[in-house]
């Protein structure tokens, strides 16, 4: 057997298991003496060459990248309406601004907290941005319910102020510091425990859930600015790069 036919056996055993046993409705193509003689030398190639290895990794990793990408696209263009225009979602910034940026973000996320400065910087510099803000509690029960009081908030016109005074807190976020916080924002915090078992509340953040599983967003914070998804958290420049290329495109 010639060496040069190693490599496309070698990813042949990478993906489909090293020294599997052949099914019983297989008629196997070698003797287990044959078998034990091409594993040892893709074993010895692989050890030889373990380059290849890792351009069989990369090579994966850019076939999966390319289908979230394609499952992306497609959800954006299914989604649209629930992704930029849900009247239940709040926005901040300029409602008719001219570049949509979203925001999927939980309250006790450190890279959410992390990313506000930029994201209010940004507000400030730039009158011309529409944020649009997606309450996406994914760490605990305590994240729901300052996601439930922040949703709430908005009853009583008081979403944007109580946003980021939560985005702001130090320490844990747990639910005495939630309403601490909205009384100094000056908040009705018995109104507002009210308003947050509404079932619109509730139906808004489930929504959040949904439209993250069809983005296939794992984690927080998470951003689209135009067309791109951009997970993590960004810095101002990064923000600041990616409205300049929407408002090209």
């Amino acid at each position: 057997m010639g060496t040069r036919l190693l490599p496309t056996l070698a990813l042949a055993i990478l993906f489909t298991g090293f020294g599997a046993p052949v099914s019983a409705q297989q008629s196997p193509a070698l003797t287990p003496a044959q078998a034990d003689a091409v594993r040892a030398l893709v074993r010895d190639y692989i050890l030889q060459n373990p380059e290849i290895v890792s351009e069989a990794v990369r090579l994966l990793q850019e076939r999966e990248q390319a289908q979230t990408l394609q499952k992306q696209r497609q959800a954006f263009a299914a989604l649209e309406g629930d992704i930029f225009h849900d009247p239940s979602t709040p926005i901040l910034g300029n409602p008719k601004g001219d570049v949509t940026i979203v925001e999927f973000f939980d309250y006790r996320c450190g890279y959410c907290k992390q990313a506000a400065p930029a994201i209010a910087k940004l507000l400030e510099e730039d009158r011309n941005i529409r944020l649009v803000v997606k309450e996406f509690p994914i760490l605990g029960p305590e994240s729901v319910v300052a996601a439930r009081a922040a949703l709430a908030a908005g009853k009583q016109n008081k979403y944007a102020p109580f946003h980021w005074a939560l985005l702001n807190a130090k320490g844990q976020l747990d639910e005495a510091q939630v309403m601490r916080i909205a009384g100094q924002v000056g908040l009705d915090t018995k109104q507002l425990r009210q308003d947050m078992a509404a079932p619109e509340i509730e139906a808004a953040i489930k929504r959040s859930y949904g439209l993250a599983e069809a983005l296939q967003i794992r984690g927080t914070p998470a951003f689209i600015v135009g067309e791109e998804l951009v997970p993590g958290a960004v810095d101002l420049p990064a923000l600041k790069a990616l409205v300049a290329k929407a408002r090209k495109s």
